[in-house]
């Protein structure tokens, strides 16, 4: 599986470099994820661009993803840029599951924006 890291103080970004994202990507692809989630990564963007075919597995592996930062901080999708893979999300209704946003600039801007809240909030419970 080709993809690239980009890790930044307050979030990751995770760049799939494949065209495919199947039953051969998928398990590596989870274990990428739980890696992260193991070395404290609280913010997770998965960049698709690069992706112009997915199928149930690679469903699943994101969705894995989703689970791992549902606690844990945010978990963002961008580069759904294919018709495929953008239908796929229609399709399925992961659309209403996922955080998508459509660049990576507002992932990030995103990300960063909902650490601030998450600040904020944990500063007014502890006053």
């Amino acid at each position: 599986m080709k993809f690239r890291v980009e890790k930044a103080e307050r979030y990751t970004l995770l760049k799939l470099e494949e065209e495919t994202l199947n039953s051969f990507i998928a398990p590596q692809l989870k274990s990428e994820f739980v890696i992260l989630h193991n070395e404290g990564v609280a913010n997770l963007i998965l960049d698709l661009s690069e992706v112009s075919f997915a199928d149930s597995s690679g469903l699943s592996a994101i969705l894995t993803a989703n689970r791992l930062w549902d606690a844990a901080g945010t978990f963002v999708l961008t580069g759904l840029v294919h018709d495929n893979v953008s239908k796929l999300m229609k399709i399925t209704r992961l659309d209403k599951v996922f955080t998508i946003i459509p660049t990576e600039a507002e992932a990030i801007d995103y990300v960063l924006l909902s650490e601030m809240e998450r600040e904020i909030g944990g500063e007014s419970e502890d006053a």
